[in-house]
């Protein structure tokens, strides 16, 4: 029986961040260059090397203390906060955000648009391979 829970185990947290990301397992496993049947097992270990861990923290675009210590109620908590404290007269809070939206949005379709490309460019080999292939036939 498996006593480890969420608050522990390193795959469902890369996981969800992931999700909350908006990525796929087949674009993380594109930047790890590996299967996305790897990033399946990433997610269902409890446990990671840090080498590795560390990878995923930077194409996830967190730290990996921050993998870590992820926790959905934290999470939760602070988008409550943020929400609730906003009717405050713009008054500053622990909680706000020290970035700028847009320029989040920005980096976000930067990262998206790249990987894009990537993943146009390999199924533009894929129809070549294939192509030469009928043509051997």
């Amino acid at each position: 029986m498996n006593t480890l829970d969420n608050t522990t185990h390193i795959g469902r947290k890369i996981g969800r961040i992931r999700e909350m990301r908006g990525m796929k397992q087949e674009a993380l496993a594109i930047e790890l260059g590996v299967s996305q049947q790897t990033v399946s097992n990433i997610e269902k270990s409890a446990t990671i090397e840090d080498k590795l861990l560390e990878q995923v923290a930077r194409i996830l675009g967190v730290t990996s203390e921050s993998i870590k210590n992820f926790s959905e109620e934290a999470v939760f908590n602070f988008f409550n906060n943020f929400h609730d404290n906003s009717a405050n007269n713009g008054a500053i809070y622990a909680n706000e955000c020290s970035f700028h939206p847009i320029d989040k949005l920005v980096a976000v379709y930067e990262e998206n648009q790249k990987l894009y490309e990537r993943l146009l460019e390999a199924e533009k080999s894929k129809i070549i391979y294939l192509e030469n292939l009928l043509e051997k036939k």
